[in-house]
């Protein structure tokens, strides 16, 4: 019986440690059009980087069901979608995942379709005919969110169903089912029956970033690991990493299918007095546009290391992360540091591996001296130190 017992634990940790971890990357087709440095494409991205690069995005048309490709002279007029095959040929273990939704679809017409039946079909069916067409390995849909922004309380069942019926038709062909959740607790318990979600897809991306933002009326960092003692409410104290993802944990879902999703990028916020950086410092809207992302509030880290280096460094070791500050403009984002206190931090709660939002706003040029790709190298690093390649 010892002899038993101890060539089962010799054998599972042998299956642990020869199992790589997810490293989910975002590859998203509107950076094609990005000036300057900023401009990306498939031929940026290393084919042996990420473990998955998921396109992103694909639509929804509320009529019928059916997919709809959001750019098509991105994806195929430029030749997109056939360069990120060829990755593929350079690595065949590289799965290519197509990626559904996303914050500017809304949720209306998602709560339309998962609501009937006939619609949820050609839904289904639409979705398999571009994976059999464009030869992907599977399907992410990012549904932001059920039972918000217009949608309806019936949304969190026909979200479960609707994910169930996908993972029946995939299984003939083995696509991988994968969703984007939130990573807030408030919005989480809102919009998802999370055990039966959990059961359905064979991977979750937990969102856990864009907590604060100019969408709010004070400074908060974007995705902060742990909470603050500054966080003035039980609201307030749930709004970090940690308490995002023990969340999903406590509510059923397997931690072998949760990745937490880490940001290549930083929210800002202008001032209302320069002289209060602090947590909750009022504020009169969002920092400055970048000149790459071009949206006021939003910045990469590539432009941040690049162009952001007479900003003054702070590190908050309280919730660990850090924020720069020049004048009146105040940006939280994550650096290598906090990326790898996050991935330990994944690590710590058995995780499946990472997300990574996303490629094209990490330092993918090289240009500020610590080689290509900084933040996601750290990343991967960091998360497969315990795993034989």
């Amino acid at each position: 019986m010892i002899k038993f017992l101890v060539t089962f634990v010799l054998f599972t940790l042998f299956v642990n440690i020869c199992t790589a971890a997810n490293l989910v990357c975002f590859f998203t087709s509107w950076t094609v059009y990005r000036p300057g440095n900023g401009k990306y494409n498939v031929s940026n991205l290393p084919a042996d980087l990420c473990t998955h690069v998921n396109y992103g995005f694909v639509g929804l048309q509320e009529y019928d069901g059916s997919l709809s490709i959001l750019d098509d002279w991105e994806a195929n007029g430029l030749y997109e979608l056939e360069h990120l095959k060829q990755k593929r040929k350079q690595n065949p273990k590289l799965k290519l995942v197509v990626s559904m939704g996303g914050w500017n679809e809304g949720s209306e017409k998602y709560s339309h379709v998962a609501a009937d039946p006939k619609l949820r079909k050609n839904m289904i069916n639409s979705v398999l005919s571009f994976l059999d067409k464009y030869e992907f390995d599977g399907f992410d849909l990012d549904w932001e969110y059920p039972d918000q922004r217009g949608g309806k309380s019936e949304d969190v069942q026909n979200f479960v169903t609707l994910l169930k019926e996908f993972k029946e038709a995939f299984a003939p062909k083995n696509y991988i089912l994968s969703i984007d959740v939130s990573g807030g607790v408030v919005s989480a318990n809102t919009s998802y029956y999370i055990q039966e979600v959990g059961e359905a897809v064979d991977m979750i991306n937990v969102m856990a970033y864009d907590y604060h933002g100019a969408f709010e009326d004070y400074v908060g960092h974007y995705a902060p690991l742990y909470a603050s003692h500054l966080d003035y409410d039980e609201l307030q104290q749930t709004l970090n990493v940690k308490s995002g993802i023990e969340f999903w944990l406590d509510q059923g879902a397997p931690a072998s299918k949760l990745n937490l999703g880490i940001g290549t990028y930083g929210r800002g916020f202008t001032l209302a007095d320069s002289k209060n950086t602090s947590l909750y410092a009022p504020m009169t809207g969002p920092c400055t546009a970048g000149p790459y992302t071009r949206e006021e509030g939003t910045i990469g880290y590539n432009e941040i290391c690049e162009l952001y280096s007479d900003y003054t460094y702070y590190w908050d070791d309280e919730q660990k992360v850090p924020h720069i500050v020049k004048g009146n403009q105040w940006i939280g984002y994550d650096d290598a540091t906090s990326v790898k206190d996050k991935v330990e931090f994944a690590k710590s709660k058995g995780l499946g591996g990472l997300m990574v939002w996303s490629l094209d706003t990490d330092d993918f040029m090289g240009i500020c001296g610590n080689g290509k790709y900084p933040l996601i190298k750290t990343m991967k690093k960091t998360l497969n130190e315990n795993y034989i390649s």
